[in-house]
Formats: C-alpha cells, sequence, structure tokens
C-alpha cells in the first residue's frame, strides 16, 4: 500500500495521548492567555485586531500555493466587510472571495458544513473559473484524471502524492462531512482541526484550491473550540514560515502511516507558534491599550486624545516627521496658540517628548509603552 487512503478506515487516524500531552497542556495555557488578553479591548480594537489577523491570513494562505496576492488590495477587501478606514477600494475579485470564504468559515462556524457551502467556498476562490490560465471545474468535485502534487521539471517529475480516485470521492466526502459534524466536542478541539486539515487534504475533492479550504477549515474548527467568530492569531502564517516542513510531514503521514502522532505533534507546534507571533500582527492595537491603560489617569481633553489616536493609528516611527504645532492645529482643528498650549501639557504629563531640533523644526512623538 503507496498511500493512507488504501488502507481500510484510513481516516481513523491514531495517535500516541502521551506524547501530545504536554505541548497540548501548554498550547492551552498560552491560548487562554491571548484570548484573555483580548477581552481587554473595546469593538473598536478587536474590529482592528481581527481586521490585522484576516489580512494576514489571506496573504499567507495564498503564498503558501505560491500566488502573491497585493496586500493593500487584501487590506481594503477586509476593510470594507469589516466597517474599518480605509483608502481607495482597490476591487480584486480573487481577493474578494478569498477573504468571504475566511470570514465565512469564521463568522459562521456554528452552522453546518455542508458540500453545497464547500462548493461554494470554491467557486469564490476561483470566480473567473480559472487558476492562472488553466480553466478547471469550479464549485463541484474534480474529474477522473488522476490527482497528483509533482515537483520538478518537466521529464524529471517527482510525484509526492496522488489523492484517492474519482470513484471514491462522494463516499468520502459524505463520511468527511459527518464526521464533521458529530465529531465537535467528542475530541480535543485541536486535534480535531488537525485531523480535518489532513483528512480534507488527502480526499483533495477539487481541482485546485484544496490547500487553502483545508486552512480555512482549520481556522473553523479553532473557532469551534475556541467559541468565538473571530480569530486572533494566523495558523497560515506559520505554516508559509516552514513550508517545505509542512509538506514533508504531510507526505510522510500520507505514504501509508496510520500512525499520525508526527502530524498532531507539528500542528500543535504550529498553533503555538501561531499565537506566540500573533502579537507582532496586532501589535498596534495592543499597543494602544497598553498606551492608555498607562495614561488612564491623565486629564486630556478630546482634541489633544484625537491627536494622540491619529499617531497610535500610525505606528511607532511612522508618524512622518514627527508632530509639529501645524500638524497639531490641523488634527484637532483649533488655534496655534490653543495648539501651543496643549502640547506642553503633554509634554508635562511626559505622553510626548520632543525630538532633536530647534526653532522651525521643533517636532515631537509619543511616549510609547514599553516594548513598542
Amino acid at each position: 500500500m503507496k498511500y493512507i487512503w488504501e488502507r481500510k478506515n484510513w481516516f481513523d487516524l491514531k495517535y500516541d495521548d502521551a506524547a501530545l500531552l504536554k505541548p497540548l497542556s501548554a498550547l492551552r495555557v498560552l491560548q487562554g492567555k491571548l484570548l484573555g488578553r483580548i477581552t481587554s479591548l473595546d469593538i473598536k480594537l478587536e474590529t482592528e485586531a481581527q481586521g490585522a489577523i484576516l489580512v494576514e491570513e489571506a496573504v499567507r494562505t495564498s503564498e503558501i500555493e505560491g500566488q502573491k496576492m497585493d496586500r493593500e488590495a487584501v487590506r481594503s477587501s477586509v476593510a470594507v466587510r469589516l466597517g474599518l478606514p480605509h483608502g481607495i477600494d482597490t476591487h480584486d475579485r480573487n481577493v474578494d472571495g478569498l477573504v468571504d470564504v475566511l470570514l465565512d468559515a469564521v463568522r459562521f462556524h456554528d452552522k453546518p458544513l455542508t458540500l453545497g457551502r464547500l462548493n461554494g467556498w470554491h467557486s469564490a476562490l476561483f470566480p473567473s473559473g480559472y487558476s492562472g490560465l488553466v480553466k478547471i471545474k469550479t464549485g463541484k468535485p474534480r474529474g477522473y484524471e488522476p490527482m497528483q502534487i509533482v515537483s520538478g521539471t518537466i521529464g524529471k517529475e517527482k510525484v509526492h502524492f496522488e489523492a484517492l480516485p474519482k470513484d471514491r470521492l462522494d463516499e468520502e466526502m459524505r463520511l468527511f462531512l459527518k464526521w464533521w459534524n458529530s465529531s465537535q466536542g467528542s475530541m480535543d478541539g485541536i486535534l480535531r482541526a488537525a485531523a480535518a486539515h489532513l483528512r480534507f487534504l488527502t480526499i483533495h475533492p477539487y481541482e485546485d484550491g484544496n490547500g487553502r479550504l483545508a486552512r480555512a477549515l482549520t481556522d473553523m474548527a479553532l473557532a469551534q473550540d475556541e467559541k468565538l467568530k473571530v480569530r486572533f492569531y494566523s495558523v497560515s502564517s506559520e505554516i508559509m514560515r516552514s513550508r517545505n516542513e509542512y509538506y514533508k510531514i504531510l507526505e510522510n503521514v500520507q505514504r501509508g502511516r496510520l500512525d499520525a502522532t508526527e502530524w498532531f505533534l507539528w500542528f500543535i507546534k504550529c498553533v503555538t507558534a501561531s499565537i506566540e507571533n500573533s502579537r507582532d500582527i496586532i501589535a498596534g492595537v495592543f499597543m494602544k491599550v497598553d498606551f492608555w491603560n498607562q495614561h488612564a489617569q491623565d486629564e486630556l481633553n478630546e482634541r489633544q486624545k484625537r491627536v494622540i489616536n491619529r499617531i497610535l493609528e500610525v505606528g511607532t516611527g511612522n508618524f512622518t516627521g514627527g508632530l509639529t504645532t501645524r500638524k497639531y492645529v490641523s488634527i484637532a482643528k483649533t488655534s496655534r496658540a490653543t495648539a501651543f498650549r496643549e502640547i506642553s501639557d503633554l509634554l508635562d504629563k511626559k505622553i510626548l517628548r520632543q525630538l532633536p531640533g530647534k526653532g522651525r523644526s521643533v517636532s515631537y512623538d509619543l511616549v510609547w509603552p514599553q516594548g513598542f
């Protein structure tokens, strides 16, 4: 037997519970700390955090497949859908389709997963009916041609994996969907997400887009586990960082081994790293919380808060040229005399600091919280 799907009941994946216990427990602690921190965010900041993660997830899940998405187009699409401020709309049907899939998987994680829903996701990924220059079947399972994962140049191809044949697709997808909709709560949610990812990729039901759909299902399973309709860490970002290892482990497990302990351990490590690195992705959101917590007792008027929030929004080091009196007047919509007085007040409260320079070149920056 060359591939795992050739074995009877291949989807009944085995793993060593003892080997998973310690890393899984550590992951749960880390997960709890992140979600605890998130509860301190108000709705606006929570939406900003969701948007930052969604942009990263969309860009990286495509990059894993070797497809580059314009980050600004993704950011615009996400902003429109979440009601966040955005610049010029840059409509891209492929971008919009992927963002819609990722949002649907998480926002409506409590709705049943059906073949029709998966087919709809697949159609959204390929709105033109083409994958690159190749016309593919969209919104329905692949045909009878062998579905292979191949690398190498023409004449020197290496087949890493061949999916189960077309005549088994209907039954395998029926069993997968039945398992998906009945397994929630009957096994650990993180291990369930890992199992769903591996099982869907092994079935490989579509001509293209299987990886992106598997990762959307991973997000959906993790959202079900956390009982949240938003994501605060990007698993695809970590998969991208170790893409070669990801493909190698998948190949190892799919080549006839029913013991999938290696895959589950790798998946736990991946999710752990994605949570650890989530702070980098949504650093600006946490930084705002830390800043305002630090200055909770300072009495500030609405003009001062507006100026501070403008600097916070662009992030440390990104307010070009620093804050000047002229910029303060423009942002706060006030007089130069008032701007000068309010800047002096912020300096006294150690909210602003003066940057090097004198005369007309005098400018200021926030005293940022440590770590930013």
